[in-house]
């Protein structure tokens, strides 16, 4: 009998020998690559972790001891040994999440995908521990080098220290990426304590030789050891935790199971802030990921687990679109370049840093310091392009408001991933951007209906200089094209009513045009004429917008971004200021947090379709009609 379906909560591991332990991961393993090689999912990062995260829950005790995961892609092991080994519809609606989640177990603590939050999570939770006087439950945060690279990590790393006898372990789980090869100053230092893990190997070996030494050997070996600081800064500088005032153990080699559970236990019992450094590969045990040399296979969709192959070939989709166009850009313009945020190859930077690698600058996992680079890059005389996940510009929002938008930088946000991208769940949804960028004054917001707009609007967007621009668009395969037939004002018309008194207006945004012109046909059918309208730039309001309202009886406004304070909110407030006085119904994505499914299944499930919504505009141009013949009825005449 296997020993994974054995294993149905942690402490079935306590009974396990060290010979049992390596082949339960073995076994792990082997589990990971069929399951995830039929659903996708983070492959890459949770065959590295299979040792780190039975160690973990053999030392400590889960749900008592909270074992916090950043970013949670990689707890797919935790969720194994906690009872969660139904894979089969990972990521999808009714299966498991891709990250933790405090509905599916107790052992799930935070919910995190977005990275670098883990020690502030820690450091909260380690100080309700002490004031609770909960003296035999402990915190330990997992956090990858990539991860270490975001500033709050840091802002985070600071308030633990000040603590020196508050108990709190964190876990640096290091395989020298994060999608790709970790970069920057950090990724340099673990680098160093990496190449020089020899150091207690050369103390014990000086021990030795110096002892056989007669009469000096002794007094100088004990002079070297207290000298231990110096000595082990000049071979492992460390220094940069330890100054902080926090305990450093390691490094430590990742999947030695022994050397694991005696450094994690040793950092239990200390009663202070204890780092643990350790070594782990990315892909471990699986050899297409361990050629993968982009991502280690970080994430994937189905492939066939004996190759590594994707199961069916993927068309052109909306990032690869534009990451050519922006090659093209590169060639033209010199004064063009591309910030990315750990995330090169995810938002189609790769050719670009290829073709131009002194024009591209991957901050690490900080997309504060992203905006704010590019503001000065700006200010310097170039135009920086930004290009970063739509769930993540949220992250950012302080300085694109304050450093780009205040000084009138010429910084262009591309935002991969908008609206609803379904399986990764609610953290992931883009679904935020179009609402919280519009009270950026001077902020110019584009949304592409397919990839001939992407390429324009991204052309149009690098053209201005003295405000920040966003094109957003969606994610996955982009459609055919969908062309104009007209044009008022700014805006392009989809579809034209072919009647002088048109009932509705309905508004398109982004990627939803297909959509739209589903609903005008289903309109059609039910005697409703309508009038199409690509907005293309949906901040600011185009000017024609209004008087093209008015020709209306009713303006419907639909798009894949939350309603509140959407793209609908502010084309009913341009009305509203321009005296238009024309009824609004708008369409979007509810307020509230979506589960995981696909991105149809979400759709269906928040009334985003075109039957959905067809039904909702019949009913609303009846009521309008209902009052008509009300208000124009002959009155019936009095009765004596």
């Amino acid at each position: 009998m296997p020993l994974l379906t054995r294993i149905k909560g942690p402490r079935d591991l306590d009974r396990l020998s060290l010979e049992q332990l390596d082949q339960l991961a073995d076994e792990i393993r082997t589990f990971l690559v069929d399951a995830v090689s039929k659903t996708g999912g983070h492959l890459g990062p949770n065959l590295g972790v299979v040792e780190l995260t039975i160690a973990l829950h053999r030392v400590f005790e889960s749900p008592k001891d909270r074992i916090l995961w950043d970013t949670g892609h990689q707890s797919y092991v935790h969720k194994l040994l906690t009872g969660r080994q139904d894979f089969s519809k990972l990521k999808m609606k009714g299966g498991l999440s891709g990250y933790p989640s405090q509905a599916e177990s107790e052992h799930d603590v935070i919910e995190n995908s977005h990275a670098s939050t883990v020690l502030g999570w820690a450091d909260g939770l380690a100080k309700a521990n002490e004031v609770l006087r909960k003296d035999d439950h402990h915190v330990v945060a997992v956090i990858g080098d990539g991860a270490l690279t975001g500033g709050m990590a840091w802002e985070a790393l600071n308030n633990i220290a000040d603590a020196k006898d508050r108990p709190l372990v964190i876990v640096v789980n290091d395989n020298e990426r994060s999608y790709a090869p970790t970069i920057g100053g950090l990724a340099n230092h673990l680098a160093t304590l990496r190449t020089t893990d020899g150091y207690e190997r050369f103390l014990a070996r000086g021990k030795d030789l110096l002892e056989r030494t007669p009469v000096v050997g002794r007094p100088l070996y004990e002079t070297l050891h207290g000298a231990k600081k110096g000595l082990k800064d000049f071979i492992a500088p460390q220094g940069m935790f330890e100054d902080l005032g926090l305990k450093y153990v390691g490094p430590i080699d990742g999947h030695d199971m022994e050397a694991l559970e005696s450094a994690l236990a040793r950092a239990k019992r200390f009663g202070g802030p204890v780092i643990v450094h350790c070594l782990t590969e990315k892909g471990r045990g699986y050899q297409p990921a361990l050629r993968d040399e982009a991502d280690r296979f970080h994430g994937i969709g189905p492939i066939h687990p004996d190759t590594g192959l994707p199961i069916k070939a993927s068309g052109a989709d909306w990032t690869s679109v534009f990451g050519d166009e922006m090659v093209a850009l590169g060639k033209e313009r010199e004064d063009v370049v591309a910030i990315t945020a750990a995330m090169l190859q995810p938002v189609g930077l790769k050719k670009f840093a290829d073709a131009f690698p002194h024009r591209i600058y991957d901050v690490g996992i900080a997309e504060q310091h992203g905006a704010v680079s590019a503001a000065g890059l700006a200010t310097g005389g170039l135009h920086p392009v930004f290009a970063v996940y739509a769930t993540f510009l949220n992250r950012a929002f302080d300085q694109v408001l304050m450093d780009v938008a205040l000084h009138k930088c010429g910084v262009t946000f591309v935002l991969d991933r908008a609206g609803v991208t379904g399986t990764d769940g609610a953290s992931h949804n883009g679904m935020w951007d179009m609402s919280i960028l519009q009270v950026v004054p001077g902020l110019r917001l584009a949304a592409p209906r397919d990839a001939d707009q992407v390429r324009a609007q991204l052309r149009e967007a690098v053209q201005v200089t003295d405000a920040p621009t966003v094109v957003r668009f969606s994610k996955g395969a982009v459609g055919p094209a969908v062309p104009a037939v007209g044009r008022v004002g700014g805006m392009d018309v989809l579809r034209e009513p072919g009647t002088d008194t048109p009932d509705v207006l309905l508004v398109s945004v982004g990627a939803l045009a297909p959509m739209c012109l589903e609903i005008a046909g289903l309109l059609d059918q039910q005697g409703i004429s309508t009038t199409v309208v690509d907005p293309r730039w949906v901040k600011p309001v185009d000017e024609a917008m209004a008087p093209l309202a008015e020709r209306h009886r009713v303006v419907v406004t639909v798009e894949d971004n939350s309603r509140v304070g959407g793209v609908g909110s502010s084309i009913a407030q341009a009305l509203r200021d321009a005296g238009v006085d024309v009824p609004l119904r708008d369409f979007g994505i509810p307020p509230r947090f979506l589960d995981h499914a696909s991105r149809k299944e979400v759709m269906a499930e928040i009334g985003l379709t075109a039957p959905d919504i067809a039904r909702q505009v019949t009913g609303l141009v009846s009521k309008l009609d209902g009052r008509y013949d009300q208000a124009h009825a002959t009155p019936e005449p009095a009765r004596d």
